[in-house]
C-alpha cells in the first residue's frame, strides 16, 4: 500500500515563483495514493495556470469563493470538510499574515478559516526572499501560527530567484512529500531520542584496500526515517554508504569500527533507544600499512594478522544507563544459517532485551527483508516486506515495549 492511500489532500497555492514546485508536489502526492484538490489564489495564477494543476490532479481547480459549481455556493465549507489535511505550498509571507489575522478575502484563506481545526490540520510550506523570511514580522507570524495549531514545514536554503542566497526557499517536492507522509504517521516516539547505527564498517589493510561486507545500510536508514516519522529526535551513525540522509535526521559519518564506537558511545548517553543495525567488522588487520602493499613478482602473498574489533552493541548494553533500562538497546544479527538459534544465542551474549535477526545474504542491498524478533519470551517472525514497512513495524514494537515497561 502507498503511504498516502485513502488520504484526500487540499493543496493550496498562494502567490510566489515556487508555484512551479507545486506541480511536482501534486504529482508526488498522487503517486503515493492521495487524491488532491487544488485551490489557487489569484496571485498564484500569475505564476502557474489552473490548467496545469487540473491536468496533474485530474480535478477542476477552485479559485473563487463565488464558484457556482457548488450547489450551495459554499466551496469554502465543502472543500475543507472532505480534507484529511490542507497543505499550502507555496505559502507566501502575505498569505501567512492573512492566516494569522483570520482574514478571509479569497477562497483559500476563507477555506483555511472555515476548516474544522480539530479534524483538518493545516500544513504550511513557506516560500519567500531571505530578507522577508528573516524579518521580525514574519518570524512573529510563524510563531503565532504554530501556537494556533498550524504545522510549519520549514524552509530550504540556497540560491533564490531574485539572485540572492539564503533561507526562505520552499522545500523541494520530495522533502515536502516526506514531511506530509511523516505527519500522518503515529507519533509513538514523541519526545524520545533515538540512536541508530547503520551500514558496514571498513577496516584498512593499506591506503587503498580494506575489509568490509555487503551491508548497504538500507535497513538502518529506514529505521532512522521511521523513528523520525514517529516523532523522535534521531541521530544516525553511518558507515561508508552512499545513501541520502533521511529527512530531519542528524547524521554522523564514520568508516572503521573504532570510529563507529567513538561516535556511538557519547551519543548513547543522550539517547532513550539505541538500535544497532550496523554490520560491524568483527576483526581488523593488526598492522595496517601506511603505503600501498605492492606485489613484487615473486608469487609470495602478504601475511595478514588480525585482531578483534570492539563490540559496540555489547559496550553500550553494559553501560549504567542500559543496565538501568534508561536506555533500551536493540541489536541486529545478520546470519547465513540457523537464524533462530544464532539470534537467540547472540541476544543472550549481548544481554539486550530485543534482538532482530535476518539472513544477511538474502537482504544485503535489497529493498525488502524478513525479520525475526527475539526476546526473553521467544521469537516472532515478521514476513518479508519493504524495509521501510518493516522499520515502522519495529518502531511500533519497540514503542509498545517501552510503554509496558
Amino acid at each position: 500500500m502507498n503511504d498516502l492511500e485513502g488520504k484526500h489532500i487540499v493543496l493550496g497555492l498562494s502567490g510566489g515563483i515556487a508555484c512551479y514546485k507545486a506541480a511536482e508536489l501534486c504529482r508526488a502526492l498522487i503517486k503515493e495514493g492521495a487524491t488532491v484538490q487544488v485551490v489557487m489564489t489569484e496571485a498564484a495564477q500569475q505564476f502557474i495556470t489552473p490548467v496545469t494543476m487540473q491536468a496533474l490532479s485530474n480535478r477542476p481547480v477552485y479559485d473563487s469563493q463565488w464558484d457556482q459549481r457548488e450547489p450551495n455556493n459554499m466551496a469554502h465549507i465543502n472543500l475543507s470538510r472532505d480534507a484529511d489535511a490542507i497543505v499550502i505550498a507555496p505559502c507566501s509571507a502575505d498569505f501567512m499574515a492573512k492566516l494569522l489575522h483570520g482574514r478571509a478575502d479569497d477562497l483559500l484563506s476563507l477555506m483555511c478559516l472555515a476548516r474544522p481545526i480539530e479534524t483538518v490540520p493545516l500544513l504550511l510550506a513557506p516560500a519567500m526572499n531571505r530578507e522577508m523570511w528573516a524579518h521580525p514580522a514574519t518570524q512573529r507570524n510563524l510563531a503565532q501560527l504554530s501556537a494556533d495549531g498550524a504545522h510549519i514545514l520549514g524552509v530550504g536554503s540556497g540560491y533564490q530567484a531574485c539572485g540572492e542566497t539564503g533561507d526562505g526557499r520552499m522545500l523541494e517536492p520530495d522533502e515536502l512529500l516526506d514531511d506530509v507522509i511523516a505527519f500522518f504517521q503515529p507519533k509513538r516516539f514523541a519526545g524520545k531520542r533515538v540512536l541508530v547505527t547503520a551500514g558496514p564498517t571498513f577496516e584498512a589493510i593499506d591506503p587503498v584496500r580494506g575489509i568490509t561486507n555487503l551491508s548497504s545500510g538500507k535497513m538502518g536508514f529506514a529505521i532512522a526515517r521511521a523513528a523520525r516519522e514517529a516523532g523522535a529526535q534521531v541521530t544516525l551513525v553511518a558507515g561508508p554508504v552512499s545513501l541520502p540522509t533521511p529527512r530531519g535526521v542528524t547524521r554522523i559519518d564514520v568508516r572503521s569500527a573504532r570510529e563507529m564506537l567513538a561516535a556511538t558511545v557519547p551519543q548513547a548517553e543522550l539517547a532513550d533507544v539505541f538500535i544497532a543495525t550496523a554490520a560491524v567488522a568483527d576483526w581488523r588487520p593488526a598492522n595496517a600499512s601506511d603505503q600501498k602493499i605492492k606485489k613484487d613478482g615473486s608469487g609470495d602473498t602478504p601475511q595478514l594478522a588480525f585482531i578483534e574489533n570492539p563490540d559496540i552493541l555489547a559496550t553500550v548494553a553494559k553501560s549504567p544507563r542500559a543496565l538501568s533500562r534508561e536506555l533500551f538497546c536493540v541489536g541486529f544479527a545478520a546470519e547465513s544459517h540457523d537464524l533462530e538459534a544464532n539470534a537467540q544465542a547472540k541476544r543472550e551474549r549481548k544481554r539486550v532485551p530485543l534482538l532482530v535477526g535476518n539472513i544477511g545474504p538474502a537482504t544485503f542491498g535489497a529493498d525488502d527483508n524478513a525479520l525475526l524478533l527475539v526476546d526473553e519470551k521467544g521469537t516472532r517472525a515478521v514476513p518479508r516486506a519493504s524495509k521501510l514497512e518493516l522499520a515502522r513495524h519495529l518502531v511500533a514494537d519497540i514503542a509498545s515495549r517501552l510503554n509496558r515497561s
